[in-house]
Order: C-alpha cells, then sequence, then structure tokens
C-alpha cells in the first residue's frame, strides 16, 4: 500500500480515531500491507476486524498490534490504536452481496469495515492511476482465476506486476488486492465475481480498470441470477465502465460477450480461437497432458504477425484464456516473443486447478477442486478424456480414467438437470469410472444420469463423503491411470486429491 498515517485514513474512510491522540495519529503511518487475519500480520500492517464464524477480528486486535500493526481498522474501540467507523444499521444477510462475508455480521460490523476498506482501496486506487498504474479487470463465468494468472505471467516482463492470490475477487479480496499496489506496482490485474446485478460495478467503481477482459457468460451462479441473461447483463457491467481511453478485451467465440462490444465506450479488441479476429489462434493442437499448442495471430491478416504458443497449462479451454492474456499484453506493449515465453512458463499459479501431477507409481491426479459450474466441469471431464487417450504411449487402447464428482453449487432450478447432463457426458466421454461423491440429491441425479446413459451401469459408483472415495480410489487405482477430482469448494474434495498425490509420495 502507499504510504498512509491512521489520521489520513481516518478522514479517508470518515472514522473516528480511539485509543490515540490526533498528533500520534498523524505520526503513525501504514507502511506494510492490509491483513484481516492477524496471523498474517507483518510490521506496519493495517488490520481489519471482521466478524467470522468461529470468532471475531476484534478480539484480535491486541495481538494484530503486538504483532507489528500500526493500527486497527475497526466498527468499536478495541483497546489499541484505531480507526473505528460505524457499524451499519441494516446488516448485509447471508442473501445478499455478503454471502460468505458478511453471513456471520450480526450488528453490522463487517459492513461497516468492509465499506471503509472500499473507501480506501478507491482513494489509493485514484493516486495510483495518476502517476501511471495501470488497472486491469477480468471477468466471466469461468475461467477467470487462470486467466488473471496468465496476466500476470505475460505482464511480468513489462513492469512490477500486483495480482490476487488464488480467487481474491469479491468485496473482500478486491480492495484487499488494490491495498497491495505500491508507487512502484505498473500493473494492477484485478478479478471480479458477482453473486447479484450491480456486483461487478461496485467494484469497478472501486478501482477503474483501463483495461477490461471478458471471457464468457455461462451458468455459474445461476440460482442466484435467476437467467442467462441476467449474468450477461452483470457481466456487461466491466465493459461498461470502461471510459472512451480504455480498451474492452471480448471473447467473441460466446455471442453474449461479442455483444458486449455494443454497451461499452472503450475500443474494443476481439479474440476468438476458431476464426480471424484482432487476435485469434490457429492449429489447435493438444499434447499428452492436454497442454495446448497453437499459433497466436494478431492484428490485420495481411500482417502477418504470428508467433507459435505452448502451454504449460491443461485444457484446450485455456486456449481463449490465453488468447485474452495475449490481447492485454500486446496493449501493453509486449511483443510476440515475451508473449510465448511468458505462456510457456506459466503452470498453475492457483491452487486446486487444473493442477496436474504424477505420482511415484504412474497415477496422474488432476486436482480442479477449487470450484465447478456446468461449464467448467464440462472442461475437465473433456480434459481428462483426452489424457487418457493422449497419454496411452506404448500402452494398448488408453489410460483407466476415473472421474471423482462433487456437487456443483448455485444452480438453482437447474440443479437437479445440470448434475444429471455431467453424469451423462461422463459416459459420452468414455470415462472408465464415475465417483460420485456426496448424499444430496444433485448427486443422485448425477450418479442416475450415468446409468440412465445407454448401459454403462457398474462404471458408476456413489459413495458418501470424501473418506468413502478415498478409500475406494486405494482399493481400485492401479499404475497409469488418470483422475480427476473436481467440485465447487464447498464439496472439500481439495484434501482427497492432495491425499491421493500423498499416498505414493506424490510429486508435481
Amino acid at each position: 500500500m502507499i504510504e498512509l498515517s491512521l489520521a489520513e485514513i481516518a478522514e479517508i474512510v470518515g472514522g473516528e480515531l480511539a485509543d490515540i491522540s490526533a498528533a500520534d495519529a498523524a505520526r503513525v503511518t501504514v507502511t506494510g500491507t492490509v491483513e484481516f487475519d492477524s496471523r498474517a500480520v507483518q510490521p506496519g500492517a493495517l488490520f481489519l476486524a471482521l466478524p467470522g464464524a468461529r470468532s471475531d477480528g476484534h478480539d484480535f486486535a491486541p495481538a494484530a498490534v503486538a504483532a507489528g500493526a500500526v493500527g486497527v481498522l475497526a466498527a468499536r474501540p478495541v483497546g489499541v490504536p484505531a480507526v473505528v467507523v460505524t457499524p451499519v444499521v441494516a446488516p448485509t444477510g447471508a442473501g445478499d452481496r455478503g454471502a460468505g462475508v458478511l453471513e456471520h455480521d450480526r450488528d453490522g460490523s463487517g459492513a461497516a469495515v468492509l465499506a471503509a476498506l472500499a473507501r480506501l482501496a478507491a482513494e489509493v486506487a485514484r493516486r495510483l492511476t495518476a502517476t501511471g498504474l495501470t488497472i486491469v479487470g477480468v471477468t466471466g463465468s469461468s475461467g477467470k482465476t487462470s486467466t488473471k494468472d496468465l496476466l500476470a505471467a505475460v505482464l511480468t516482463p513489462l513492469g512490477e506486476v500486483v495480482a490476487p492470490p488464488g480467487s481474491f475477487n469479491n468485496e473482500l479480496g478486491h480492495p484487499w488486492t488494490v491495498l497491495r499496489a505500491t508507487p512502484t506496482t505498473d500493473y494492477l490485474v484485478l478479478e471480479m465475481s458477482a453473486r447479484h446485478p450491480g456486483n461487478i460495478a461496485e467494484l469497478a467503481a472501486i478501482a477503474p480498470p483501463r483495461i477490461a477482459v471478458v471471457l464468457n457468460v455461462g451458468t455459474a451462479h445461476l440460482g442466484e441470477f435467476g437467467s442467462r441473461q441476467a449474468i450477461a447483463d452483470t457481466k456487461a457491467e466491466l465493459p461498461q465502465a470502461i471510459p472512451e481511453t480504455g480498451v474492452v478485451v471480448l471473447n467473441v467465440d460466446d455471442a453474449a460477450v461479442a455483444a458486449m462490444a455494443e454497451v461499452t465506450a472503450g475500443r474494443v479488441v476481439r479474440v476468438s480461437r476458431s476464426s480471424p479476429a484482432q487476435v485469434w489462434a490457429e492449429d489447435v493442437t493438444l499434447d499428452e497432458l492436454a497442454r495446448p499448442r497453437f499459433t497466436l495471430r494478431w492484428g490485420a491478416p495481411e500482417d502477418g504477425h504470428a508467433v507459435e504458443v505452448r502451454l504449460a497449462v491443461h485444457g484446450d479451454h485455456q486456449v481463449s484464456n490465453a488468447l485474452c492474456a495475449a490481447a492485454v499484453a500486446l496493449e501493453c506493449g509486449a511483443d510476440g516473443a515475451q508473449i510465448a515465453a511468458a505462456l510457456a512458463a506459466a503452470g498453475p499459479a492457483s491452487p486446486h486447478r487444473m493442477a496436474v501431477a504424477d505420482r511415484a507409481d504412474g497415477v496422474t491426479v488432476i486436482n480442479d477442486a477449487y470450484n465447478a459450474n456446468p461449464d467448467s466441469m464440462r472442461a475437465g471431464l473433456q480434459a481428462l478424456a483426452w489424457m487418457a487417450r493422449a497419454g496411452a504411449g506404448a500402452q494398448s487402447g488408453k489410460r483407466r480414467s476415473f472421474a471423482v464428482l462433487g456437487e456443483m453449487a448455485e444452480l438453482g432450478d437447474d440443479t437437479i438437470s445440470e448434475h444429471d447432463r455431467i453424469g451423462r457426458l461422463a459416459v459420452r466421454l468414455d470415462v472408465s469410472r464415475l465417483v460420485v461423491v456426496g448424499t444430496g440429491r444433485a448427486m443422485g441425479a448425477m450418479h442416475q444420469g450415468a446409468v440412465m446413459e445407454g448401459s454403462w451401469g457398474s462404471e458408476a459408483v456413489r459413495v458418501d463423503d470424501t473418506d468413502a472415495a478415498l478409500a475406494l480410489l486405494r482399493a481400485e487405482l492401479a499404475p497409469g491411470d488418470v483422475v480427476l477430482v473436481k467440485a465447487s469448494n464447498s464439496a472439500g474434495l481439495a484434501k482427497l486429491a492432495q491425499d491421493l498425490l500423498a499416498d505414493a509420495e506424490g510429486r508435481a
């Protein structure tokens, strides 16, 4: 973060000083990061006091200051130097934007601290963009985190980059990431998610991007939005936030994304993997681990700008993500060689997202258990099927493939039908063994869909929990098998993938 005194922070967020004099607050300066976990506090930090499921951050304020924080942003005095903001009278409920972040906000204290954090981040972003910071925002129903990581990789040769770890893309993670930027930061990459209309517009207002990327419009959070059109309208809030001087990168292979060219004032850069555009891919192939190779082309067809690209990430769907990242890098001044080299070196940077590892016994584990929606589930299964076929090598036929799948959350009225479709897809892709994990109706629909698709029968099995799934896999896996573990994060399958690797002293 840029250096600010506690007195300046109080003025920016509209808070009052507590347990520190005005004179001292003008001298005490935040020189480190802003943290909401007291265990992450380093000297010079500002600590955020937020309510949680089992504890309240206000109770950890003294420990945070003892660890080096110079002050606390809080909703009540905490006995150590603090900037105190007034609790919101009507706290955000579990069904609103704050679900997950503020569902334990009983008195409005968390909403107040988050609102103050947003104001602080907005002021820091305003000052840094005035001195040359370029902000890049990316959204889409799936692929945001992977693309964010690729963006960070292709921009790093051009300057200092700040990007969020994992999926820090909501009303806490977004401003927290903004406040990681410093006066030496050249590029700030921000991932933007939404649960309701207006969410992306709110995030874009905190740190207005100069470059926007829209990947796709799918069915993630369909239960929250009600329709795919409502999802498209919400994703369109990002290109709508871009000024005339800005750039909007659109994946025009998705018709809903292509239509967003009509709602932005910014200059539009179209990318495609299926037809010539301003940035496009030709001759896409996959290696035995489903890592794409293609010719990256840009500019007018007659210009002949092209470079060969080999991605280090897995899955055919990564081609569109890489094209969007390349388009941004070209806008920022990168050349083809820099982009190709950066993409070739950019493996999975965020945990539990198409992370492929080989065990010592020859079993390949694909850990994609951080999140799941119908689009990403299809992409994961297609990658699994490809690895089973292409990775057979000298073996006859193909490798055995295991799909260990958990629930896709937040699909609303489409929950049963979408899980049924995924079960049927596993059969059509000739997956050797489908392991459905969970006891709810959704997982019953996935299992039944697989059983009903032809005469698959015993190839599909349903187990109650991850312990049962792990026991089954330990009994059945053999050298050469390839296993996909995928579900929404709430299903808890990430540990299952880690346990599978630990079984045979796995190595990435």
